[in-house]
């Protein structure tokens, strides 16, 4: 009864859609259990490029259930634009389901996003402005909208006349109009008249399927170091991207959790603000980024470039417990002279293996490299390991070693069939553990 959870690694954008898209047909469930429509996932296949924020990666297979979990935030109007595009390219979505638990995001999280983005000036963080944040916020202050609330005028109406005043307080103090109530009550009730095929009770959905035998897939969003407890604070998203979050918002116990995948990149990219250690600004780290083509899915912005750092690396491996990792993007060092990796830093003159708890101290690091030979010959079209330039199985096993697990997928490309399988994942060992029946239909 395998539930296998795929988490990123760095600070998001590792390849987590073309990991799932790759794994999809072995399994009968994916699961997105965090974020919101400030992530994305490109998929490739064939000449067909598929852009996705909400809607699990495996929408694309017709045999898998794509579940938006309870820790998601969702905003409608965007999963609708997502269904509507799914479904001028011929997908079929209807098996797609949104949480009635899942908390929405509205337009004044969308304008208060914005309004105090543009207030820090200097210091901002680098939010995509989709509303994350005052989201997840108004969900920790028990003021938030459900998807279940969708459905019932007279309930929404209840919640906004209990959040919208303070929130036109915060907006009028930004300079920013104030939202109406019947308005966007209008608004939200066309949104459930929309989805309102689409609503369940995801948690159950999840264990049912597990009490089935079934494969689940838990597909995270974002990375490690953008974790609002485990990243690089405050440059960091609002929610758990780490494996603990497929938990909560997932719906599945700790213990049903068979494998942890971890999705990384040959090298490091970040978007927005905040350290990076072995950031490139030279013409290495732009040819880096062109090759790569390293925009963000979901905002179009560059992705900042930088060398492969172990230092986070052990810290994810250890923090997510992963079993096993997938490698990206090797295929986009090809041509450079000498690769090097990052193996620790100096801080205020000590070396420093461990990657710190202080974001202030992260500030003040400089990265101590070991350089590698690098190869000149393409490798898209390579599909075994014995088949890399010596060069590149030299710098995979460097990775897999500073991991301390095996790189059991290697990419050389963004289409499905550019893989390496270097051996099969391995499952961890343990106990049955035991499921519950679904106890009948729950309350809607």
């Amino acid at each position: 009864m395998p539930a296998t959870v795929i988490v990123g690694l760095q600070w998001g954008d590792e390849g987590k859609g073309k990991t799932t898209d790759f794994l999809a047909p072995q399994v009968a469930m994916v699961v997105r259990y965090q974020g919101g429509d400030n992530a994305g996932h490109t998929v490739v296949t064939g000449t067909e490029v598929f852009k996705l924020q909400l809607v699990p990666s495996g929408v694309l297979y017709p045999h898998i259930t794509s579940v938006i979990g309870n820790g998601v935030v969702v905003n409608p109007a965007t999963l609708i634009s997502e269904l509507d595009m799914l479904i001028s390219r011929g997908i079929d979505v209807s098996r797609v389901r949104v949480s009635r638990s899942a908390h929405v995001t509205m337009p004044y999280h969308v304008a208060l996003d914005r309004g105090n983005e543009d207030r820090l000036a200097d210091s901002r963080v680098g939010t995509t402005g989709r509303g994350i944040g005052p989201t997840y916020g108004d969900r920790a202050w028990r003021v938030g909208l459900r998807v279940e609330d969708l459905e019932d005028r007279n309930r929404l109406r209840e919640r906004l006349e209990r959040v919208l005043p303070e929130r036109n307080l915060l907006l009028g103090a930004m300079g920013i109009p104030p939202f109406e109530i019947e308005p966007l009550v209008e608004l939200a009730a066309g949104w459930g008249d929309r989805l309102k095929a689409h609503m369940d009770d995801s948690t159950w959905l999840v264990q049912d399927a597990i009490a089935r035998g079934d494969h689940v897939l838990f597909e995270g969003a974002q990375g490690t170091l953008l974790d609002l407890d485990h990243g690089s604070y405050p440059f960091v998203t609002s929610s758990n991207p780490v494996a603990g979050g497929a938990c909560t918002g997932g719906g599945l116990g700790p213990l049903q959790v068979d494998e942890v995948i971890g999705v990384m990149k040959a090298y490091s990219t970040r978007v927005g603000s905040g350290p990076f250690p072995t950031e490139l600004e030279d013409e290495i780290g732009k040819g880096i980024a062109a090759r790569g083509h390293e925009f963000g899915t979901v905002t179009g912005r560059p992705r900042r470039v930088g060398w492969f750092d172990t230092v986070p690396l052990r810290y994810a491996v250890a923090v997510n417990s992963i079993s096993s990792i997938v490698l990206n993007k090797l295929d986009i060092l090809s041509g450079i002279k000498t690769v090097r990796l990052c193996v620790a830093y100096e801080v205020d003159g000590r070396r420093v293996e461990t990657w710190p708890s202080s974001g202030a101290a992260l500030e003040r690091a400089t990265p101590i490299y070991e350089d590698f030979p690098g190869w000149d010959e393409p490798i898209h079209d390579v599909r075994t390991l014995s088949d890399l330039p010596e060069n590149a199985r030299r710098y995979l096993t460097a990775l897999e070693g500073h991991a301390g697990v095996p790189i059991v997928f290697v990419s050389v490309g963004p289409e499905r069939t550019q893989t390496i399988e270097r051996a099969w994942r391995p499952l961890r060992n343990r106990s049955a553990v035991p499921t519950i029946e679904r106890p009948g239909t729950p309350a809607r």
